[in-house]
């Protein structure tokens, strides 16, 4: 690969992007790809920093104004940081959230424009956009089952409640639907039929991705 690739993977809390991000860097780094896998809010210290800051159930009262501006200065350090020094490496680059996160959550699920929240990106990352975002689609009832399964203490955004995730699902859906670079799968299938769909489709756009000893 003369330059890398930029993969991002998106979906409601709970859908799995975490998941199967890990699956896929995993998949390359045994095929011998070279790999950065990395997240949003984060992926390097002081963005890691502003994570904790916006999703911290102590801030109920963040505005949404700030809590946009807050995510994209973490959007923009990471990108000088780390996607695009790694892009320019020849990586293949997979992150949990981008762009569209915001575009689904601080504008279907919180209200604000979206023609804003797309100048406010368009500022902080500049070119830097994704080859290939995969959207993972789930029912609202599946998600909130497996958030509950986790255990885990509900961030901020989680514990805006299920109006906002029903919102960010109906964004996402739009967002998939005008994105000639988007792939959307079900995401309730079982996680390694998910992840060999994921590849398979990958597969398709690209020359060099690997090829699965049991489907050459």
């Amino acid at each position: 690969m003369s330059k890398g690739h930029f993969i991002v993977f998106e979906g409601i809390d709970g859908s799995g992007t975490t998941t199967q991000c890990r699956i896929l860097s995993s998949y390359l780094e045994e095929a011998g790809a070279r790999v950065t896998l990395t997240r949003e809010p984060g992926g390097t210290p002081a963005a890691e920093q502003i994570r904790r800051l916006v999703l911290d159930p102590q801030l109920g009262d963040l505005s949404y104004m700030a809590e946009l501006f807050l995510i994209a200065a973490s959007r923009s350090q990471h990108v000088e940081e780390l996607i695009q020094p790694s892009l320019d490496r020849g990586e293949v680059v997979i992150c949990d959230r981008y762009i569209a996160s915001s575009l689904a959550y601080q504008g279907y699920g919180r209200g604000l424009d979206l023609e804003i929240i797309k100048r406010v990106n368009l500022l902080a990352v500049g070119n830097c956009v994704p080859d290939v975002t995969i959207y993972l689609d789930l029912p609202l009832e599946v998600a909130r089952a497996r958030r509950d399964q986790r255990g885990d203490t509900a961030d901020r955004l989680e514990q805006a409640g299920e109006d906002l995730q029903e919102r960010v699902a109906r964004g996402y859906r739009d967002i998939a639907g005008s994105e000639q670079t988007a792939r959307v799968f079900d995401a309730r299938l079982d996680q390694d039929q998910l992840a060999s769909c994921i590849r398979d489709a990958l597969r398709e756009q690209w020359l060099w991705f690997p090829i699965e000893e049991n489907k050459a």
